[in-house]
Parts: C-alpha cells; sequence; structure tokens
C-alpha cells in the first residue's frame, strides 16, 4: 500500500473495468463488491506482519494513503464512485431489475465497502502510519541493499549495477541537456534557467480547466492515428479512449496513465488523464504524453501483444516493466519523426520528458543506493527541468514508493534505439522502419536481453534475403 497503489484506489476501478451489458453483469459486479471488506481484512493481516518483521514503507506516504482511504469513505450514497453503474443502466435491464440492482449496490456501499474504508484509513493512520520508516531510501530496510539491486534485475531484466546506472544518468542528463539547450536558443533565451523561469511564470503554458487538459490528450491522439501506417505494418483493432481519471487518486497520480483494454475488443484502452490542480499543471508535455500513454505507445504496444494468436496467454498479457516502459518512451520519439511537434515548446516539452526520464536513473539510485534525502531529489529536478510543482512532487514520492522502477523507462528505451541503430547500419538499403517496429513488438513484451537476440536474429535473417 502507498499513495499510488494498493486496494483503497485501485477497487474503485472495477467500475471501468468491468461490464454492464445485462443483470448479470451486475449480479457479479454486487458479488465483487461484498468481498471487498474481506479483501481489506487481508490486506490488514499482511500489513501487521510487517509491522513485526520492520518492511515499512516511509510514514508520510502512509499518512497519505489514511487520507486517500478517508475521501473515498466520505463520498456516500450514490456519490460513491461504486454507485456509478447504477445511475444508468442499458436498456437490456428492466425497471423491476434496475431497482432491485440499484438498492443491492447502495446497501452494501453503505453497509459494507464505506465502513471499511473507514476501518482502513483508521488502521494506517492510527496504528501503521505511526510504525513507518523515517528514512526514504530503501536502504534503510532489512537487506535493504540486497532488496534494492533485486529489483533492479526484477525490474529492469539487466545485470546493471545501481553505480552503472547512477553513471549512465549523469551521462543521460548532459546529453538532453544539450538538446535542450539548442532548442532554448532557437527560442531567443541564452540559456536553460532564463528559458526555465519563462515557462514558469508564463500563465498561458498552464492549463486552465481539467476539460481542456483532457481535450489535448484527446486531440494528440486523435492526431497521431493517420501517421501510424508510416511506422508500422501492423495495427491492432483495439480502439482508444480518453477519459479523467478516477478522482480517488488524481491527487498523488502522474499526469496520465493507461489501462490496457480486452482482448476480444469488447472495452477499449482508456488514457486515464488527471484533472486535478489543472491550473498548475504545465501543458508543454502533454503532446508526448498522449503519444507515451495512447498511440504509438502503451496502446498500441499491449494491444498488439494480446491480438498475437500463437502465443499461449500469459505471454500476451507479459508486462516486463523496462520493456513496456522503454517502448513507450521510445514511441515519444516517434512523434517527432513523422513531424509533429510543431510547437517548438511543445518539442521542448519532449525534452522536458526526456530529461525527466533521465533524472530517474539518477535520483532512483540516489535515494535508494546513496541516502540521497527527499530534498536532494527534489532541488535535483528544479536544477534541471521546468517541471510542474504538482507532477514534480508526485514523481518524488513515486520513486521513494516504488523502488527500481523508475529504472526501466530510460534503459528499455536505450536498448530499443541501440538495436535500431545496429539494425539500420546492418541492413543499409534494405532497412524498413515498419518492419522493425513489427519485429520488435512482434513477441510481445520480452526481457531486454532476449529482445536484443530476437532482433538480432531478424537482422540476420534480413541480411541473407
Amino acid at each position: 500500500m502507498n499513495q499510488m497503489d494498493g486496494l483503497h484506489l485501485e477497487l474503485p476501478d472495477l467500475v471501468l473495468l468491468t461490464p454492464f451489458n445485462a443483470v448479470a453483469d451486475y449480479d457479479h459486479y454486487l458479488a465483487r463488491l461484498r468481498q471487498i471488506p474481506h479483501a481489506f481484512d487481508q490486506a490488514t493481516v499482511n500489513m501487521r506482519q510487517g509491522m513485526r518483521d520492520g518492511l515499512m514503507p516511509p510514514r508520510y506516504l502512509l499518512e497519505k494513503v489514511a487520507a486517500e482511504a478517508d475521501d473515498v469513505a466520505s463520498r456516500t450514497g450514490e456519490n460513491s464512485p461504486f454507485a456509478t453503474p447504477v445511475k444508468e443502466f442499458p436498456s437490456s435491464v428492466t425497471p423491476t431489475e434496475q431497482k432491485r440492482l440499484r438498492d443491492a449496490v447502495l446497501a452494501v456501499i453503505a453497509g459494507q465497502i464505506v465502513p471499511s474504508y473507514r476501518r482502513f484509513a483508521a488502521f494506517v493512520g492510527n496504528e501503521y502510519a505511526p510504525h513507518g520508516r523515517t528514512d526514504p531510501g530503501v536502504w534503510s530496510l532489512p537487506d535493504g541493499e540486497a532488496r534494492y539491486r533485486f529489483q533492479i534485475r526484477r525490474i529492469t531484466t539487466t545485470n546493471m549495477t545501481p553505480e552503472e546506472i547512477h553513471a549512465l544518468g549523469l551521462k543521460q542528463v548532459d546529453e538532453v541537456e544539450a538538446e535542450m539547450l539548442a532548442v532554448a536558443h532557437k527560442l531567443g533565451f541564452k540559456d536553460l534557467a532564463s528559458l526555465n523561469d519563462h515557462i514558469k511564470s508564463e500563465r498561458s503554458f498552464y492549463a486552465t480547466s481539467g476539460e481542456q487538459v483532457l481535450d489535448l490528450y484527446t486531440n494528440y491522439a486523435r492526431g497521431m492515428e493517420p501517421e501510424l501506417p508510416k511506422l508500422f505494418g501492423r495495427l491492432p483493432k483495439s480502439k482508444l479512449t480518453v477519459i479523467p481519471m478516477e478522482a480517488s487518486r488524481s491527487r498523488n497520480a502522474v499526469p496520465a496513465d493507461y489501462t490496457d483494454g480486452t482482448a476480444d475488443g469488447s472495452r477499449p484502452g482508456h488514457i486515464n488523464v488527471n484533472e486535478w490542480d489543472p491550473e498548475h499543471r504545465l501543458m508543454l508535455n502533454i503532446e508526448a504524453i498522449a503519444y507515451h500513454e495512447g498511440i504509438p505507445g502503451h496502446h498500441l504496444q499491449l494491444s498488439l501483444a494480446q491480438e498475437i494468436k500463437n502465443l499461449p496467454e500469459f505471454r500476451r498479457h507479459a508486462g516486463y516493466t523496462a520493456f513496456v516502459e522503454g517502448w513507450a518512451l521510445y514511441a515519444e520519439r516517434l512523434g517527432k519523426e513523422v513531424g509533429h511537434y510543431q510547437d517548438p515548446y511543445s518539442d521542448y516539452g519532449r525534452l522536458e520528458n526526456e530529461m525527466w526520464r533521465a533524472i530517474r536513473l539518477v535520483i532512483d539510485t540516489g535515494v535508494h543506493e546513496k541516502h540521497w534525502s527527499r530534498d536532494q531529489m527534489v532541488e535535483y529536478f528544479h536544477r534541471y527541468t521546468a517541471m510542474d510543482e504538482p507532477n514534480l512532487q508526485s514523481e518524488v514520492d513515486r520513486y521513494i514508493a516504488w523502488p527500481g522502477q523508475a529504472l526501466a523507462y530510460k534503459l528499455g528505451q536505450l536498448e530499443i534505439l541501440k538495436l535500431r541503430e545496429e539494425a539500420r547500419q546492418k541492413l543499409g538499403d534494405k532497412f524498413d522502419i515498419r518492419a522493425f517496429h513489427d519485429e520488435v513488438l512482434g513477441n510481445g513484451a520480452l526481457p531486454l536481453d532476449v529482445l536484443n537476440s530476437e532482433v538480432n536474429a531478424w537482422i540476420s535473417s534480413q541480411v541473407k534475403q
């Protein structure tokens, strides 16, 4: 449990993930709702074991968890996120059944779900959080150093050490900074500090409403669709929609994230857009994030994987983070290659995203290996970016809560870029960007070493043709 993940935040997503086409779907939903108290009881048992073992998240993040659970508990009756499905029914459900189902759902919310959330919030706030650790780094846990190395191996599928990753991050920061400086000069600024100060103080770069942010994501995603045949031979059948993020998790969440659809296409994939505090959210990097979360990023890659018929089920839904997130970061650049990012400030936002992911290599290893404080992490972000404060603060807390995960993006992207350059050099005139992308995505998500082997085998086969 932390401020970004856990039952208290994930359970409201049942509304997005459950079909509501017939009476049986509502009865299945009710059955799930009635198990929520049991699920919280199980989680609480595990958390008490964590207290006994000294395996605790940071206290200040747990205080956020208690507040989040309290927020869900405060929304009762038809205001509860769990009541959304009974506000409107499909025509196949008769009025009599509508009344039965609405009454039953509201009764479960009042009698079981709200009390469960209140008990959980009280447990976290009064019993669990006070035992949370005071140091942000995972190094402060029992066997913390070994735990961090295990997470790096599991999440990045590499054998890189924290020291190697930290050094690579410093190198990447310097390289991206040089690209950003070139854009700053084109915009008439003498250095990055001047441009970043301008961005931070210029009101027109910030959103005015959540609806504006949602529309921007929608328009960028729709605008990329006609470009996809230039980049891919195979395209997914699954559709993509853009929707507001569930309110209970938006305060501490990322600017946007993705929920994959179903393999049969009955539920489309979603970009979930964070509409919280829009007046303090920069719009410069929305274009890049739309390509990352939607197309040609997560939606395209994950949907194609689900549709590969000759893979076993568990492989079609595999989630190797370095591959999945590495591809999505790589996809941000593809927009540039097909002529998007026409606004130079939007292009600067793309580079800010590149810097954001390079910084992760430095400060994730900084906090979990080098004993950095949270203030050091924040200061490092401020030094190199114009990132808006809500995003910056949630990012720093994310790395503290989720050791190693943030390393996957840049490491995965760099591997794909390296393989692309190897293919281009070895194939020469035979190199086809669409065939390369189809090969990278054609086996679903893979560990990076397996991806390397598969792509190099493909390159060799192409050379012989």
